[in-house]
């Protein structure tokens, strides 16, 4: 329905933005890839995929179209939602998660949380010759400024990303103390998800 939204952005978490274009705040759930490429930006262009469901309509964005290819492919995965596949890209760059569809690294997909090792054989057999016709390079995230909410900022997108509150202050500061220099939200959550597993 919506190829992108140019507009100012709002409102920003590592979970989700508002946009605001021509009027309308467009509510728009983001990956940490995407979070972290928006850094600093006052105004974006977002493409977006419309998500429906009987009782829901979810609008995802994403700072490349590439990403949001990726997205669509791991939702058409059975068995992969869109939270799920947003975790993914959370926790994987768009080119970390090619490289490993296109090795068979079932092992580096398995570190992610909800995906075991039927659901990782799964997305590199439906996914490997879409992602091998596509592949091309992604640029890196940009590392946001060490800021005094970051704490709250990670546990406020881990329980957008489906976490329970309970027990998330635990992982965030055990992350933190194994890599004090961590610099940014993006990180941080990284480090937690990695702990997870």
């Amino acid at each position: 329905m919506f190829g992108y939204i140019k507009g100012r952005i709002t409102h920003k978490t590592p979970a989700f933005i508002y946009l605001e274009a021509a009027g309308v705040g467009y509510h728009i759930n983001i990956s940490l890839s995407t979070f972290g490429k928006l850094e600093g930006l006052q105004e974006a262009s977002i493409f977006t995929h419309l998500h429906v469901r009987e009782d829901d309509m979810s609008l995802y964005g994403f700072f490349e179209e590439e990403e949001r290819q990726l997205f669509v492919q791991l939702i058409s995965v059975s068995g992969i939602g869109c939270n799920t596949a947003r975790v993914i890209l959370s926790y994987m760059t768009p080119d970390e998660l090619r490289r490993a569809i296109m090795h068979d690294d079932e092992f580096s997909l398995g570190k992610v949380k909800g995906i075991g090792p039927k659901t990782a054989k799964r997305i590199i057999l439906d996914l490997k010759d879409k992602i091998l016709k596509t592949a091309g390079a992604d640029a890196g995230s940009t590392v946001i400024k060490a800021s005094s909410g970051i704490k709250e900022e990670a546990l406020a997108a881990l329980m957008a990303l489906g976490f329970p509150k309970a027990g998330m202050d635990k992982h965030i500061n055990a992350a933190i103390s194994k890599n004090p220099g961590i610099e940014s939200v993006e990180e941080l959550i990284k480090n937690v998800l990695k702990q997870l597993n």
